[in-house]
């Protein structure tokens, strides 16, 4: 049991880690082409991984569940945004609400990064690498 509780702890960490990092990753040049390989990863997981489970699919997502339903816990959320803002506030947004303002979200921040990661690829700026090997 220990176990399955360490990964819950995991998964809430490593998830709400990499929604942070797809929503202001373009922010810092510094995590800018991170970000952006995170958000076509999450972008693969939701249409391509998506055929097979349905459009939205995450994989960090089923395996949580399957975590949390090995812990006994059977949650009402259908999304993960849903259960952060459920343990958060105590509400259950509906999850239309919470799916659309999550695409809307995602796609305005992966618009984002794909210009800023053109402007500076263009621009020829050097990379950190680039810099260290100068």
């Amino acid at each position: 049991m220990w176990l399955l509780q360490c990964l819950n702890i995991f998964f809430f960490v490593f998830h709400s880690g990499l929604m942070m990092l797809n929503v202001f990753g373009w922010l810092a040049r510094r995590t800018l082409r991170l970000n952006l390989i995170t958000q076509l990863l999450t972008l693969f997981s939701w249409s391509i991984m998506g055929i097979g489970h349905g459009f939205g699919y995450c994989i960090c997502t089923d395996w949580h569940w399957r975590v949390r339903e090995a812990m006994g816990i059977h949650d009402q959320a259908r999304t993960y945004v849903q259960l952060l803002v459920s343990n958060v506030t105590g509400w259950l947004p509906p999850v239309d609400l919470t799916s659309t303002i999550t695409g809307l979200v995602f796609f305005s921040c992966l618009i984002a990064s794909l210009v800023l990661n053109i402007r500076v690829s263009r621009q020829g700026i050097p990379t950190k690498r680039q810099n260290a090997n100068l």
